[in-house]
């Protein structure tokens, strides 16, 4: 199998790449399978949140895809089950062709968006395989789902950066080393991530003020995170969660001024309030504490006092990592350390779902 990785990094906008004899496919073809919020229109399929992805089986010696973006965005590529490399996507209409030489039966593609909604907006019109290749019934869903909401830990902020002091780059950005994709994996669940770097549930990183205007309490509910509209429909979704984990407040109280107990309180309810009108009281929603200011204690007192049953509540102190080889850009936790982040998680996942934790890399 010969893959055109160089080419998927140079054809950003580039223009189309053009395939004299080949079958092409709507994106929105119902043998193509999409993981996370996207919309559908005549254009496409379009999304921004990080870690969405798309999956299909195929026949043919090629596979390439249709897309545009509004800025730049990097893929992981998986082929037959085998890390097949990064992709970028960026321009308008560009045709990239994911892999040739491929040899006859049955083959599998999926694509990860790895980098969170601020690189830009993809739009998937079409796939494209050699003539006589044809598209499958999709994978099947592996039957467990769980919703990740959060920041820039969630979002796998500098997990592929190589130190603390290293600034961040989109290209270090890789959601699926994140604790959350890592959980995912171990429970053999899909997911998707509802999560922006830098925002907190009462006050972004940074803000001048106690409150925010705009945070992840008000982007949960967006079909798109760069967009106010169209607003996210959950009862028209594909699927629906069997735990939601919210891992927010870091943000919150990492500069001051701290938001304070009602403030805090008021936004961490109305996420909570949102997910139980979403989804029924009957879904798992585990609340994870971060270690930064008052957030433990105000969060510990929601889960305790909140009107809302099977709440869980886990936490995250200073020293789960160290603070030399397991931190990339930023100082933000790498693979090793977000591995870490996981293994702390998994127990509590376990007891709040039921699911057996079994004897299983964590990776």
């Amino acid at each position: 199998m010969r893959l055109l990785l160089t080419l998927l990094l140079l054809a950003c906008g580039s223009g189309a790449l053009r395939a004299q004899r080949h079958v092409e496919f709507a994106a929105a073809a119902p043998e193509i399978r999409y993981v996370g919020r996207t919309l559908v229109t005549d254009e496409g399929v379009s999304f921004d949140w990080s870690g969405t992805s798309f999956e299909c089986r195929f026949t043919g010696r090629s596979f390439a895809v249709r897309a545009t973006d509004t800025k730049r965005n990097y893929y992981n590529l998986t082929i037959d089950g085998r890390d097949a490399g990064v992709v970028a996507l960026c321009g308008r209409d560009t045709l990239i062709v994911l892999a040739s030489g491929l040899g006859r039966g049955e083959h599998t593609l999926r694509m990860q968006k790895r980098t969170e909604a601020e690189q830009g907006r993809t739009t998937i019109h079409a796939v494209r395989l050699d003539k006589g290749g044809r598209l499958l019934p999709p994978p099947p869903a592996p039957g467990r789902h769980i919703e990740f909401i959060g920041n820039s830990l969630t979002c796998g902020y500098g997990t592929e950066g190589l130190s603390a002091d290293e600034p961040f780059k989109p290209e270090t950005e890789n959601c699926d080393k994140s604790f959350s994709c890592i959980i995912a994996r171990y429970f053999g669940a899909d997911c998707n991530l509802v999560s922006h770097s830098g925002q907190g549930a009462a006050r972004n990183y940074g803000d001048p003020n106690s409150t925010s205007p705009l945070t992840m309490a008000d982007r949960m509910s967006r079909t798109f995170d760069m967009a106010e509209t169209p607003a996210w429909d959950p009862a028209q979704a594909p699927y629906r969660p069997d735990l939601v984990v919210i891992n927010l407040g870091t943000n919150d109280f990492s500069t001051q001024p701290y938001p304070s107990r009602d403030e805090f309180r008021a936004a961490y309810l109305r996420i909570l309030g949102s997910l139980r009108a979403a989804y029924g009281e009957q879904t798992p929603i585990l609340c994870v504490a971060p270690r930064m200011g008052n957030a433990y204690a105000y969060i510990r007192e929601i889960c305790d006092e909140a009107p809302y049953p099977n709440l869980g509540f886990a936490a995250i102190f200073t020293g789960y990592c160290n603070g030399g080889s397991d931190l990339g850009s930023s100082a933000h936790p790498n693979y090793a350390g977000q591995r870490k982040m996981a293994m702390l998680l998994i127990p509590y996942v376990s007891s709040l779902t039921g699911w057996e934790a079994p004897v299983a890399p964590i990776r």
